[in-house]
């Protein structure tokens, strides 16, 4: 595989992922069915896995309403990890996260994710972004 190669799938990984994440947080959940492999594996907990499974319960969880500010986007040409605050309108400050998406073939394959909330500012003096 040449570095070419690999720079372009990251680029198109990138741009998959960022565009998905748009979509879904402007309210179009029918992006998922377009983006999300049919044998799609989750590993956050309580969230099943499989696509039309995982689109089920994701559509009704507090991420479907939420306001996402993306801070970075690190991708490679298998991997995109998306870190950006979650805002539910739950607590203040909303929640760091750092999604993990592995992609194959254009779609994405399997999920991690990392969340907690965001402190008071003065418990992080450099800021969670």
């Amino acid at each position: 595989m040449t570095d070419t190669h690999i720079t372009d799938t990251a680029a198109a990984n990138r741009r998959l992922v960022t565009e998905a994440m748009a979509r879904f947080a402007a309210g179009d959940h029918t992006v998922l069915a377009d983006v999300l492999a049919e044998d799609f594996i989750e590993h956050s907990p309580d969230n099943p896995s499989g696509r039309e499974a995982f689109i089920a319960h994701i559509t009704n969880a507090p991420v479907a309403r939420a306001h996402l500010e993306i801070a970075r986007v690190i991708a490679d040409h298998r991997y995109v990890v998306v870190h950006y605050r979650m805002d539910t309108g739950d607590r203040t400050g909303g929640d760091a996260v750092a999604d993990i998406w592995r992609l194959d073939d254009g779609r994405i394959t399997e999920h991690w994710d990392v969340v907690q909330p965001v402190p008071d500012p003065e418990r992080t003096p450099n800021g969670m972004f």
